[in-house]
């Protein structure tokens, strides 16, 4: 169990909950704020508040949080979240706070000396500031196989918003005609799509790298070629995988129906970030699991084990975009 840390505050309608077993803070004002400053007097003119979340890993020490506090109000900024976690008998600090701010009197690039100077003081591993409002979304590709729910998920989840990424394009091993669902949502909205179809002698990686060299992040939407451990070095960022939870025990092209045909009473998925370890053995980001029954037939077999590879998968990006996600130890995460 991690230590939790009171966080000390003058604020008014300070909260605490305890979310699960983690070790969170929550203010109960998380919402945008409109507020009035005059160029000539900051203190009354037209303005809005915005979100900002930065996310710190250093050494444990006293006054941590106290400084990341105080840097933060010092601007006129205020804490509507934080979480905080440092594990037993290890010395790192682990936090992540969500503020609202005025740009105005809190411009970015002086928000970035800020916290640079925090991290310089406590001899920071990781400090990473986004404010959604302003900066760039995450740039994705999203590599996919024959199976359609999982992409066809993101499609539609970065259609109606829910997931605030950029999709620069679509790569797949499979080919599709030009009336499927697919591409016709893809040529609707004018995103790339790149059929490369791989063998094991040419997995086609090279032509890879050449179409995501532009990208934050991969998202593997369930695509089965193995990527090769000279592509993640080349490629050097984090790759978003899917598994279903029918793994070791259920291997081949019909995992499902062994497992139907076994009487499982449990299935699940986990999402993850792709090491060269394996495309399954890096640090867990979510599960998510779900009963069957004798009641259950293949079909709404698949259809329960696809519905949760779709939201466990959403659910990785969005803690992604949102800097939940820390590393921890050699193989595991912190996810916020």
């Amino acid at each position: 169990m991690g230590i939790v840390r009171k966080l000390c505050s003058t604020w008014n309608n300070l909260k605490v909950f305890r979310l699960g077993n983690r070790n969170s803070y929550s203010y109960n004002n998380f919402s945008s704020f409109n507020i009035s400053i005059d160029p000539l007097n900051p203190s009354s003119s037209n303005s809005f508040l915005t979100h900002g979340i930065h996310v710190f890993q250093c050494p444990d020490t006293v006054g941590i949080v106290a400084k990341i506090s105080d840097c933060i109000a010092t601007r006129g900024g205020n804490i509507l979240s934080a979480d905080v976690f440092v594990p037993q008998n290890k010395q790192v600090f682990y936090s992540r706070n969500v503020f609202v701010f005025d740009p105005v009197l809190w411009p970015r690039m002086q928000m970035e000396e800020d916290f640079l100077r925090i991290s310089k003081t406590f001899n920071a591993m990781r400090s990473v500031i986004r404010v959604p409002a302003l900066d760039p979304k995450y740039k994705i590709a999203i590599l996919a196989s024959k199976q359609d729910h999982c992409l066809i998920d993101l499609l539609h989840g970065w259609q109606d918003g829910r997931l605030s990424v950029d999709i620069t394009c679509v790569i797949s091993n499979h080919y599709r005609v030009p009336e499927s669902e697919v591409i016709r949502f893809l040529e609707m909205h004018g995103v790339p799509y790149h059929y490369l179809g791989a063998t094991t002698k040419n997995k086609r990686e090279e032509e890879i790298l050449e179409l995501v060299q532009n990208t934050d992040f991969l998202v593997l939407a369930r695509y089965i070629r193995i990527l090769s451990n000279t592509f993640l070095r080349s490629y050097g960022k984090d790759i978003i995988n899917i598994h279903h939870g029918l793994l070791p025990s259920f291997k081949g092209s019909n995992p499902s129906k062994q497992a139907v045909d076994a009487g499982v009473k449990l299935i699940g998925a986990t999402s993850y970030l792709v090491t060269e370890e394996g495309l399954d053995a890096g640090p867990i980001i979510e599960q998510m699991v779900e009963r069957v029954s004798h009641k259950d037939d293949l079909q709404s077999f698949v259809q329960k084990s696809e519905n949760l590879e779709k939201q466990c998968l959403s659910s990785a990006i969005r803690s992604y975009c949102e800097l939940r996600i820390l590393p921890y130890e050699e193989n595991k995460t912190v996810v916020f």
